[in-house]
């Protein structure tokens, strides 16, 4: 009852203490995924997104990331998005590291306001990688000929099933160099007056949260709910907010559903992101 009455108070005469919207991002960083294998991206995080920083009386919203990266385009679409509900919202941002946010996860970071992590959390590795595998070996000895008919001479370019060329490569390290540009040029203009000159910092290199700190990677160490509460108050509240649910009690993605008929091939392409993902982890040791 006493419960009830308190809600019918103003909120200015109410001593409830503050509650800050927690968003968690966890996973690599792929476009697409689906019900087999789902995967952080901008369609998958956006509703959560939208309905975090819709909370009115909320001074902040903390967004916990713990993602070994990805797409780069999905890493800054998340980041662009982040950035502009802030704006449209007016709320502080405050990132909190767990495990690592490293490449496309500390892309993600830098729209936070403050970013704060564990002493022993992974930051960094500012640059890009692409890898893959090349058969043409192996198809010679099972005795299987690769056919392949185009229209545009580079349309097979680093095709896996065909010896590397030298000018495919090349071709693939200056898309690299363009984007690794763009994710200098984010963190020089987010981190402003923070970052060390250190040449190792856009090396691809990742450090302990502690090194990082030093570095000006990232602005303290901590924890989200002791942090919160020291900023905010001992009462402060922590409100995870998830994916909006279905008449069946199933999370509502932001992506189209599977059919049975692409079932099949929809496990196939999950077990597919399920490698990919874990290479991706063990760059880090984890």
């Amino acid at each position: 009852m006493a419960g009830f009455l308190r809600k019918l108070l103003p909120k200015r005469f109410r001593k409830d203490g503050v509650t800050i919207p927690v968003v968690r991002l966890q996973g690599a960083i792929i476009s697409g995924g689906g019900q087999f294998r789902p995967t952080l991206n901008l369609a998958n995080v956006a509703p959560i997104l939208e309905k975090a920083f819709a909370r009115k009386d909320a001074p902040a919203v903390a967004i916990s990331i713990n993602s070994p990266g990805g797409s780069p385009v999905q890493s800054r679409l998340i980041f662009t998005r982040i950035r502009e509900l802030a704006r449209e919202k007016q709320k502080k941002v405050l990132i909190f590291v767990e495990d690592v946010a490293a490449s496309g996860g500390y892309m993600i970071a830098l729209a936070g306001d403050e970013i704060i992590a564990d002493a022993t959390s992974i930051v960094g590795s500012i640059g890009v990688v692409s890898g893959g595998f090349g058969f043409p070996e192996l198809l010679k000895k099972i005795g299987v000929e690769r056919r392949v008919y185009t229209a545009g001479e580079n349309k097979v370019i680093l095709d896996p099933f065909q010896p590397e060329k030298e000018k495919d490569i090349e071709y693939l390290k200056s898309l690299q160099l363009e984007i690794h540009q763009v994710f200098i040029a984010m963190v020089r203009e987010r981190r402003a007056g923070k970052l060390k000159d250190d040449a190792t910092v856009f090396s691809g290199l990742f450090w302990s949260g502690t090194r990082g700190l030093e570095l000006g990677l990232i602005d303290g160490l901590g924890d989200m709910r002791q942090e919160l509460k020291r900023r905010y108050g001992q009462k402060t509240k922590l409100e995870l907010v998830t994916a909006s649910r279905g008449l069946l009690g199933r999370r509502i993605p932001g992506v189209s559903p599977v059919s049975l008929e692409g079932a099949g091939s929809g496990l196939a392409m999950g077990l597919v992101e399920a490698a990919e993902e874990r290479a991706l982890w063990s760059r880090f040791g984890l």
